[in-house]
């Protein structure tokens, strides 16, 4: 006889103004979810890296650079938030859609975004060698300006002075790693790394620690190798569903089970991906019951 199996539950690393779509979506299918961060953006606080971040945004409105590569809205929000930023010819080349909604939020427009791979690895595939007219073939459709001018810069003209510059400001978190500004360089461009942000650890309400300890939850959610990092801190190691392989790497160095990973960073691979990791569980579970 085979007894009935609860709803499963799932947490998710991340705060509700960025989990409520995945939570609706799992909540169609049936899987109970919760939203918790346990870690958030804060300020940059070094007077230093203050003061190169101010420097970035002075160069991005005066059209220095010819590129800005970014990998997280905690990057579009900590650049562009402060203050408006002036129009200029500087191309964006964003991760993923939800980085090109941050940016389209500011009224600018993606020149890259991945086809396949939506990583910083697969935006460094997406972007052209310098010199380049021609597109990668793993990058999205361009609905900006064209690539890869080489025409001289007019005096004064800062559209021109984009458009011959090899210069990429790459705004990261502190604890990111050099996998985009690394691939750039291999290509010829000259990335300017900011530090955009500070990656804080945020604790667990102790209700959802609590869950984690008696019941425990059938899968856990992470965006990032920050938050694996941080729920193997906070909970111990747990069977986790990832948005990326970068993130699933993290996870398996910090101990957990990654039981699936989303086929793209968005909501709804997010929600087939856990689907599925709770599918096969509750098959395990009920073969066992079953012998």
């Amino acid at each position: 006889m085979t007894t009935q199996l609860p709803a499963p539950t799932v947490l998710i690393a991340r705060g509700d103004d960025r989990a409520t779509p995945l939570i609706v979506l799992l909540r169609e299918a049936g899987i109970e979810a919760v939203a918790a961060p346990v870690i958030e953006r804060a300020p940059v606080i070094d007077a230093g890296q203050r003061a190169e971040l101010a420097r970035a945004r002075a160069s991005l409105s005066r059209g220095d650079y010819a590129w800005v590569a970014v990998t997280s809205v905690n990057a579009v929000d900590a650049l562009l938030g402060p203050a408006p930023v002036e129009r200029s010819a500087t191309r964006w080349a964003c991760v993923g859609p939800a980085t090109r909604r941050s940016i389209e939020a500011h009224g600018l427009v993606a020149d890259i975004v991945p086809a396949r791979r939506m990583t910083a690895a697969g935006l460094v595939e997406s972007f052209p060698a310098t010199g380049s007219a021609t597109r990668s073939p793993d990058a999205g459709p361009a609905t900006g300006s064209a690539l890869g001018s080489a025409a001289a810069p007019a005096a004064g003209d800062p559209d021109a002075l984009a458009a011959s510059s090899t210069r990429v400001l790459v705004p990261l978190g502190d604890l990111a790693a050099p996998t985009l500004p690394d691939g750039l360089r291999a290509k010829g461009w000259a990335p300017d790394v900011v530090v955009a942000y500070r990656t804080v650890s945020r604790a667990l309400p102790p209700g959802v620690v609590g869950h984690a300890r008696t019941a425990g939850y059938d899968v856990v959610v992470v965006a990032s190798g920050s938050a694996a990092r941080e729920i193997a801190a906070q909970l111990g190691p747990q069977r986790v569903v990832a948005i990326g392989e970068p993130s699933a790497a993290a996870a398996r160095r910090a101990g957990h089970d990654v039981a699936a990973v989303a086929a793209r960073p968005t909501d709804e691979a997010l929600a087939s991906a856990v689907a599925d990791a709770v599918t096969r569980t509750n098959a395990s579970t009920d073969s066992k019951e079953r012998s």
